[in-house]
């Protein structure tokens, strides 16, 4: 089986269009994914205390995005889809990174010892979906629909918290709350909802990065920025493997393990997405070696980015979008994204601007991504038929989940085995939820 999509491509899987049709078409997935790929970074480094770190973690990112999106495109050594897999951050990790970095910072860490063990966490989980990649028929089988749902659900639920304290201010900010703050917050909000309600699909592809930009400039026009803020430096940012140093703790790893596997699942949505938009086969042998492959790639450049000091990547699904939009799925444009990424993350220059964008101003604009992802998993639980036994599932599943991350001390009293296991929403409602699918009955149709 394929899509019958492939007449209304211009080009196709293994087309090279000419360079500046190659060029502005990268330009166009990076508009949809850049605020992605740096988010998460900019989020981590701020709530943990990072600061004259995240210029260079920035900067890794975006060359670990770069080297993915390479991988996922060329296939060398059999390691990717073969595909125009935009490579990125993954805020699906976040919880279970912020869990561990509070483990490390109530050990009395800094800030490097801080990286060093997610970091660390990170390049170790990595293995897990290499590993699982492998086997993604049968883990299909045990992370659900249902499961997935719930997880991406609990996710988004979870962070919406973050974006709401980034949108009055931030954590510890004198002036938290102020109608200042709040008019810019929304402001930001303003412009990305009017932005998605435009009939044009390259507006609304465009409205995180119009918002963010949007935003920064009221702020530098109402004074909230200093001149100084935005002089960016320019120092060239070089791959360090494992600048920080390594650290592991096993506790700490449990709930970023769940994680790697929800986003193995989460990518063979995505790579059987981009199938059907690129017009390749969509089941068989063909398929099945693709989406090994690319799980596979999703876990290597994870790897890649841990060892240069960042944080996992994912195959970011609004790039299928941008196939469909663009009609071009040639694989070759995956080589001009890539030098793009690389070009910006080698100049510490980008990074130094992202983390003067004002905390209203970031905190209204992953409000609504957060809500998003929220949405997204909503969306996945409708499709599924709701029965006694899944409404279950959800209620125990969410409840836990998401009680957690109301109420983080409720694990106060238990070992630290316990509450490290359980210090991530989404990790603690994800193996709730594969548990109970796994222990409870199906129920028998009446008929």
């Amino acid at each position: 089986m394929s899509s019958e999509r492939p007449s209304e491509l211009i080009y196709q899987l293994d087309d090279k269009p000419p360079v500046l049709e190659a060029f502005f078409a990268a330009i166009q997935h990076l508009l949809a994914s850049f605020v992605g790929i740096v988010t998460p970074t900019l989020i981590i480094g701020s709530v943990l205390g990072l600061q004259e770190h995240i210029p260079y973690l920035i900067s890794m990112a975006l060359i670990a995005s770069g080297i993915g999106t390479f991988i996922q495109a060329y296939k060398p050594f059999g390691i990717g889809a073969g595909m125009l897999c935009v490579q990125g951050t993954s805020f699906a990790f976040l919880g279970a990174i912020l869990g561990a970095g509070f483990i490390a910072r109530d050990a009395g860490g800094g800030p490097e010892e801080i990286i060093a063990l997610i970091t660390s966490l990170c390049f170790v989980g990595a293995f897990v979906q290499i590993g699982l990649s492998q086997f993604i028929p049968r883990l299909r089988k045990i992370v659900t629909p249902l499961v997935t749902g719930i997880v991406i659900t609990s996710i988004g639920i979870s962070l919406i918290k973050v974006g709401m304290t980034d949108l009055a201010g931030g954590v510890g900010s004198s002036d938290f709350g102020s109608p200042a703050n709040l008019m810019l917050g929304f402001f930001v909000i303003a412009v990305i909802v009017l932005m998605n309600i435009s009939n044009n699909n390259w507006v609304r592809l465009s409205s995180i990065v119009v918002g963010l930009i949007a935003g920064f400039g009221l702020a530098a026009f109402t004074g909230m920025l200093a001149p100084g803020d935005l002089l960016p430096s320019a120092a060239i940012s070089l791959p360090i493997p494992f600048k920080y140093g390594f650290n592991f703790e096993l506790a700490a790893f449990i709930p970023l393990a769940v994680i790697y596997i929800i986003s193995s699942v989460e990518t063979t949505g995505d790579i059987t997405a981009n199938c059907i938009i690129s017009g390749q086969p969509i089941t068989g042998e063909r398929y099945i070696q693709r989406i090994k492959s690319g799980v596979l790639g999703d876990g290597i450049n994870s790897m890649i980015a841990a060892v240069l000091n960042s944080f996992p990547n994912t195959t970011f699904s609004q790039n299928t979008g941008v196939i469909q939009l663009t009609g071009i799925a040639s694989r070759h444009i995956g080589m001009y994204i890539a030098g793009i990424l690389v070009l910006l993350g080698l100049f510490q220059g980008v990074g130094d601007i992202l983390q003067q964008i004002p905390k209203p101003v970031l905190g209204g604009a992953t409000l609504v991504m957060f809500g998003t992802v929220a949405a997204a998993g909503i969306k996945i639980l409708a499709s599924e038929y709701i029965d006694r036994r899944k409404v279950i599932i959800i209620a125990v599943s969410l409840g836990l989940g998401l009680g957690l991350a109301l109420v983080p001390d409720v694990f106060s009293k238990t070992p630290d085995l316990v509450q490290n296991i359980f210090s991530s929403a989404a990790a603690t409602a994800g193996l709730t939820a594969m548990l109970l699918s796994l222990i409870l009955p199906e129920l028998k149709e009446q008929g």
